[in-house]
């Protein structure tokens, strides 16, 4: 991989999951989530730091036969801070009516557990009849978390975490690899 970019503050970011890596974990979840939805389900990805999980995701179920509906919910909890300022606060709601479909929310990285059960509690209050979730990496939490998601990719350290949509104060985003930022 090529240098990292560095912010002035902090040191350079550790490679933990290459890109190919990523590529692996996701279609390895397409192949275990195809069997749980169909072409109605909607899959709500939580913004922004999912998107690049949904996008990914949502083309790898397609390509095991399963075509996906697709819709957004902008939650956030995290600020520009690197811990969670334990409230959730929403910006922008479903655009699409998710009464009586599948709902399939997808997230970057499960910690608090907050974002998740919030997203599975709007679905439902829209009438979902069923909601199903899924995140890229779940990290280790000292204290119970509800819900669990349905589906995790990847068992990520108890590191700060950048890439592949994980963010450092809305930097690094775009990198193709997951790092670790300590």
């Amino acid at each position: 991989m090529a240098d990292l970019p560095q912010t002035s503050k902090d040191p350079a970011p550790t490679v933990l999951l290459s890109e190919a890596e990523i590529a692996r974990v996701v279609a390895d979840l397409a192949a275990r989530i195809a069997p749980s939805v169909d072409d109605e389900t909607v899959a709500v990805v939580l913004l922004t730091g999912g998107l690049w999980f949904a996008a990914d995701l949502t083309r790898a179920l397609s390509r095991v036969g399963r075509n996906v509906r697709f819709d957004a919910l902008w939650l956030a909890s995290y600020g520009d801070d690197k811990a969670s300022r334990g409230r959730i606060d929403v910006h922008a709601p479903f655009q699409r009516s998710l009464l009586g479909r599948k709902v399939l929310i997808l997230d970057d990285v499960f910690d608090t557990g907050l974002s998740l059960a919030e997203a599975g509690r709007i679905a439902r209050e829209a009438g979902a009849s069923e909601v199903l979730t899924c995140v890229f990496a779940r990290k280790p939490w000292p204290l119970p978390r509800a819900p669990e998601p349905d589906f995790v990719g990847w068992e990520a350290p108890n590191r700060f975490l950048v890439g592949y949509g994980l963010d450092h104060a809305g930097a690094l985003r775009g990198l193709p690899d997951i790092c670790a930022l300590d």
